[in-house]
């Protein structure tokens, strides 16, 4: 299979659509650490929704803390003027009984992928009902992260609620260094886990 440079295929995305003006994208987020160097990148491009649904977040203190870090990125980086945060009303019950028979998976797995189509799906429904034409995640920002499957699953989703998904691999062109760096300037939270108890537990048994 031909390996695909996903941050070719968002140059060419951006090329085509911000031809006049900047157009609206909901951008899902997962954090402000991985939404910071994603958002100095697009809102040149873009008018940006955040979505911030992440069910896999089920300690609701984590959850907040995570909220209103993205909160306060918004509200002091001058990249952000024109951004917007919108809270799912997603349950973590919905991620429990996705991730039910998965729970000693390692991180990455298969968990990984029905977290990643819940998450997807919703953005790609919440575009649909709020007459967002395109869509886009942070997640691929992380080293941690498969990008191929996460545009995959993207692609897949955009096509069943009639949107468009914008490819990506912000990781790439030094765009996870640079939110490392964001995240030291604007003194941002960065959890040491990506988000549910599965995943904290084996960064636990790791050390981190």
């Amino acid at each position: 299979m031909e390996k695909v440079n996903f941050q070719q295929e968002t140059e060419r995305a951006i090329a085509r659509l911000c031809g006049e003006g900047r157009p609206p994208l909901l951008l899902h987020a997962c954090c402000a650490p991985c939404s910071s160097y994603v958002l100095e990148y697009l809102t040149r491009y873009f008018t940006i929704t955040l979505f911030f649904s992440n069910p896999n977040i089920t300690d609701p203190a984590e959850y907040q803390k995570r909220l209103a870090e993205l909160r306060r990125l918004c509200a002091e980086a001058p990249f952000c003027g024109d951004v917007t945060v919108v809270q799912d009303d997603i349950s973590p019950e919905e991620f429990l009984r996705a991730a039910a028979g998965l729970e000693d998976a390692p991180e990455g797995g298969s968990r990984c992928e029905r977290c990643f189509r819940l998450r997807l799906g919703r953005t790609a429904a919440y575009a649909r009902a709020n007459g967002f034409l395109h869509f886009a995640t942070t997640l691929t920002v992380s080293p941690h992260k498969n990008a191929p499957l996460l545009n995959a699953i993207g692609a897949e989703t955009a096509a069943q609620y009639g949107v468009e998904y914008l490819p990506s691999d912000f990781k790439k062109k030094g765009g996870y260094q640079r939110s490392i760096a964001l995240s030291k300037e604007y003194g941002l939270y960065r959890q040491p886990y990506c988000g549910c108890e599965f995943s904290r537990r084996q960064a636990e048994r790791e050390g981190r």
